[in-house]
């Protein structure tokens, strides 16, 4: 479930809808990336897109699941693999994802589009991810991946800005950040103590290296509730 309530409001939300659509080519497959750091609000708006983007398919008597959610954090090592390799602590820092296997799973869906392609999702409240959760139909012309590293230039991430069509970045403000990360491993069996500590080191330093590949996105928008239509330079 995402974080918080907050999304763009009707008329923005629409503004990015048909920017996607428009985006589209005619019978192929594209991928639209949101990057940001934890806590931005990046899940919140990916999750938007994708209901608002369906709905209005529907209206206009097209398909049903035209645009699917595909968030990176599937490909979270599993805990076991970080137990071995000795970054449990770290989950979520860059080298605890299966980036080969993410990036080849978007190659996969550029060109596999005659048949359902599975991939993971990830649960928090078991803080696993879950294998072939996600089914991309192939009237799922739209898909929108969303994760800390999608514009970090170096590889495999730097395929992601190859295979996307477009990527953005959703930014927050530090104080509302730190607050829906303390209440997110609050909600998953944190203490106040370890919740307010991990979200200042781990997914602090995260945040850090996240915002260091904001330059890179086509646009910058807010996960506070609104869009900031600012085109990096």
């Amino acid at each position: 479930m995402p974080d918080t309530d907050s999304i763009a409001t009707r008329s923005e939300l629409s503004t990015l809808v048909s920017r996607v659509l428009g985006l589209q080519r005619p019978g192929q497959r594209m991928i639209l990336g949101i990057a940001g750091g934890p806590g931005s609000g990046k899940t919140t708006m990916a999750l938007g897109l994708v209901q608002a983007i369906n709905a209005l398919s529907v209206a206009r008597g097209g398909a049903q699941h035209l645009a699917v959610h595909l968030p990176m954090d599937g490909f979270h090592l599993a805990n076991a693999t970080l137990d071995r390799l000795g970054s449990h602590n770290r989950k979520g820092a860059i080298d605890t994802f299966d980036a080969w296997g993410f990036t080849a799973l978007l190659q996969r869906l550029l060109v596999e589009v005659d048949h359902i392609v599975y991939a993971p999702s990830f649960r928090r409240e078991v803080d696993e991810g879950v294998a072939g959760e996600i089914a991309v139909l192939p009237e799922s012309r739209i898909v929108i991946t969303e994760g800390n590293y999608l514009l970090v230039d170096e590889e495999p991430w730097r395929a992601t800005a190859r295979l996307a069509t477009e990527i953005w970045f959703c930014e927050t403000t530090d104080t509302e950040r730190m607050r829906r990360l303390i209440d997110r491993h609050e909600r998953h069996g944190s203490s106040a103590e370890a919740a307010e500590a991990w979200a200042r080191t781990v997914d602090g330093v995260n945040a850090r290296l996240v915002d260091d590949s904001r330059h890179r996105a086509a646009l910058v928008i807010s996960g506070e509730g609104g869009v900031s239509h600012s085109q990096p330079g």
